[in-house]
């Protein structure tokens, strides 16, 4: 009889389990997904329940024929992928493949890869998990209804490349409204004033002015701060309130995901995406030795701060050996999870606390070390009594004002012994007070009056962006990193300084599609679907009702978008803005390098510019490039040609435009733009060949007589007569084999010619 086989997710794994497996079992690697939905077509029949059409992914064949000869004679197969979601859905699929007669297959999960959690999850496998599988097919098939029926409608619509997602879109849609409040953010003026007070020696202390007659003092201008200055001239200060108490700050819990990701990307500058591909690794496994193979931190997608109560005890002896009994607790430290959370999995700590940085530090690279560290500071801080510091608040009353410091100093490190959160609840300005005692008469040493202006909302970071995925129910552990990679890879959004902002082409998508689709791109709507999932996964919704609910809706707005939305590559859409040369209408359009202003009455008035916009929001018109001319000659009218530029990039024109409209690219072949220079081959006509745009914007060439002349043609004519059949002109035509060359249209004539 041949060896049981466990199948796991990733390579890497493989080792790590076979340590501790031993000679007994054949341990293989789907090495990811191995089925899943065609990437040439929508791959579900909606018909037919929306019946999903799975096929092997390309380049998975050699896996899986591995697969089928690591398992041939086994009749135990234990499918370990990773334990959430997509792990589920690739043991489902795994299964499938593997299925033969008298064949058992068992569900294991590794939440941590080390001998303990192995071994006991090998003696204590579970069931596949059909609602787990169901959960996530429902999600693959909406993102695939939404991403490959929609997208389709912005290659139409606006650019070839573009793509829509449930998920993405909507994160784009929150940069946008967010840099919006920006720019509609109008500052408002205030000043504070500040009193430097000390008793008869030093120290001096400073206590800012917070009430005028009881009521929060509100200063709104340089006028309004002098007149209270000046009031204040020869006041007595005097101590109104001394209050002292000891204040507790509590540590925080282990690492969920998003706070991982947020944390390191504080603390460590890395992305998101750069966080979760190293914690995979100190997941599956590191060598802390020749053939020593271990999980360091358990598994990385989670929501939960939820730990084991081993792993707590194991940190509390940790703790008390290490710090001493002052900063080890009595009992456990367990956190409270927030609502809607999965819970599936611990948080995300080490998997043994006794591996110290320090004792793993040779193993691991450098960032890898440093996320380490971060994981197990967390962890163990999360176990540690409290940081207690000694506060003490003064009021000083001057006349009818009020003014009040803050004091504290640390009492007791705490858990800060471990891991320092910043400025987070920082309780400790610093402030050295001197002891004071009420009734006391203070000296002024100076009033110091301050100009401030209201601030905008903040721009997102990568971090403030999880947090607020994470806090409006958008995506799931797993997602996050892909999502904010995604949005800057399509060019939707651009991070500056660290920065996220909507790109021109990120606001043009985001209003095309925010105007165009109801609720589906909406931040509460995308929430409850995923609350929809969960309650999938826990068998309180059902799937088909949630599909056939969603299509419903989405169809018509599909539908409506296809007639409805505006063609940015067509008409373009409306500024508001009028053309200098003939006073229409400036439309924004999109082509080869980008978004361009365009007089919506082309082709008679063919005025275009490129344009910025201003922190307001607001489209500001770049200056007409400055004309250069050149030594070449208009064959037209006998004027200097000049470089002039437009959407397809540099070309010759006339000077003496726009009497004179003759243009031509810069190598002399080809004209640009208004017109070819190129008669119409048609006998009788005295028109000229010009560029034009079809309904869908595609580029073709037709007379300037039409419609009295319907000469048109797909190739750009290029004034140079055919040496051989004499036609007027050539085409210009490019292939993969011969790459640009000129082709004479006659039919039946062969000649060509590089370019």
């Amino acid at each position: 009889m041949s060896k049981p086989l466990v199948i796991v997710e990733s390579p890497t794994k493989v080792r790590t389990v076979k340590k501790y497996l031993g000679d007994d079992y054949n341990v293989a690697a789907t090495v990811g997904h191995i089925r899943d939905l065609p990437q040439k077509n929508i791959g579900i029949d909606i018909d037919k329940d929306f019946e999903p059409q799975y096929e092997i992914i390309p380049g998975k064949q050699k896996v899986i024929a591995n697969l089928k000869k690591m398992a041939v004679g086994a009749t135990e197969i234990f499918l370990a992928p990773d334990p959430d979601r997509e792990g589920e859905a690739i043991a489902w699929h795994t299964a499938q493949i593997l299925k033969g007669k008298n064949r058992n297959f068992h569900r294991v999960l590794f939440h941590e890869l080390t001998k303990n959690a192995i071994l006991k999850s090998m003696e204590n496998p579970v069931d596949l998990d059909q609602n787990k599988f169901e959960a996530q097919q429902i999600r693959r098939i909406l993102d695939r209804l939404v991403g490959y029926q929609v997208s389709p409608i912005l290659w139409k619509k606006v650019q070839r490349g573009l793509s829509a997602g449930r998920v993405q879109t909507v994160a784009v849609r929150v940069i946008c409204e967010r840099e919006r409040e920006i720019q509609a953010f109008i500052p408002e003026e205030y000043w504070s004033l500040t009193a430097h007070l000390q008793k008869d020696e030093p120290p001096v202390f400073p206590a800012k002015l917070l009430k005028i007659d009881g009521k929060k003092a509100k200063v709104s201008n340089e006028d309004e701060s002098n007149a209270i200055l000046k009031e204040l001239e020869g006041e007595t200060y005097v101590v109104d309130k001394v209050i002292k108490k000891t204040v507790k700050r509590n540590p925080l819990p282990p690492f969920t995901t998003s706070k991982l990701q947020q944390d390191s990307i504080h603390k460590l500058r890395f992305s998101a995406k750069k966080t979760m591909l190293l914690a995979q690794q100190l997941y599956e496994g590191i060598d802390l030795g020749p053939g020593e193979p271990v999980g360091l931190i358990t598994y990385m997608r989670t929501d939960s701060t939820r730990v084991s109560n081993e792993a707590a005890m194991e940190a509390l002896e940790y703790i008390g050996k290490v710090f001493g009994p002052d900063y080890r607790p009595d009992k456990p430290r367990f956190f409270q999870n927030k609502k809607k959370v999965q819970d599936a999995h611990e948080a995300v700590r080490p998997t043994n606390v006794l591996r110290t940085p320090n004792l793993v530090a040779d193993a691991l690279s450098k960032d890898q070390l440093a996320l380490y560290t971060l994981i197990w500071q967390r962890f163990v801080a999360s176990q540690m009594n409290p940081a207690l510091f000694d506060q003490t608040s003064v009021s000083v009353t001057a006349g009818r004002y009020l003014f009040h410091t803050t004091g504290s100093t640390l009492r007791f490190k705490g858990y800060l012994m471990v891991y320092d959160t910043g400025n987070e609840d920082d309780d400790s300005n610093g402030i050295m007070l001197p002891v004071l005692e009420e009734k006391m008469v203070l000296r002024c040493k100076e009033l110091e009056p301050k100009q401030h202006f209201t601030q905008p909302p903040p721009r997102f970071s990568e971090a403030s962006l999880v947090k607020e995925l994470e806090e409006n129910g958008i995506g799931r552990p797993s997602t996050y990193a892909a999502i904010l990679s995604t949005i800057r890879d399509k060019g939707y959004v651009d991070l500056v300084k660290r920065y996220f902002r909507p790109s021109e082409l990120g606001f043009i998508v985001n209003d095309l599609l925010v105007a165009n689709f109801g609720a589906i791109f909406e931040v509460p709507f995308t929430a409850q679907m995923e609350d929809n999932l969960d309650r999938v996964e826990t068998r309180q919704a059902n799937s088909l009702q949630i599909l056939t609910e969603f299509y419903q809706s989405f169809k018509k707005d599909l539908d409506n978008a296809g007639d409805k939305m505006i063609s940015v590559k067509g008409v373009g859409i409306p500024t508001g803005m009028k053309c200098p040369q003939c006073d229409k209408e400036l439309h924004i359009k999109i082509g080869k390098n980008g978004p361009f202003l365009a007089c919506s009455g082309y082709p008679d008035c063919r005025f275009t510019r490129n344009y910025e916009r201003d922190d307001k929001g607001t489209i500001v018109m770049e200056l007409p490039p400055e004309v250069e001319e050149t030594d070449e000659v208009c064959d037209k009218c006998g004027k200097p040609m000049a470089v002039k530029s437009g959407p397809y990039g540099t070309f010759l024109g006339c000077s003496g435009y726009p009497e004179c409209k003759n243009t031509r690219t810069l190598n002399g072949n080809a004209h640009q733009a208004q017109g070819t220079g190129v008669q119409c081959p048609k006998e009788g006509c005295d028109g000229e060949i010009q560029e034009r745009r079809s309904k869908r914007g595609k580029v073709f060439f037709g007379c300037s007589k039409y419609p009295k002349c319907d000469f048109a043609t797909w190739d750009r004519p290029v004034d140079q007569a055919c040496p051989v059949c004499q036609s007027p002109f050539l085409v210009e035509k490019s292939s993969k084999k011969d790459g640009a060359f000129l082709q004479c249209p006659t039919k039946g004539c062969k000649h060509k010619e590089k370019i």
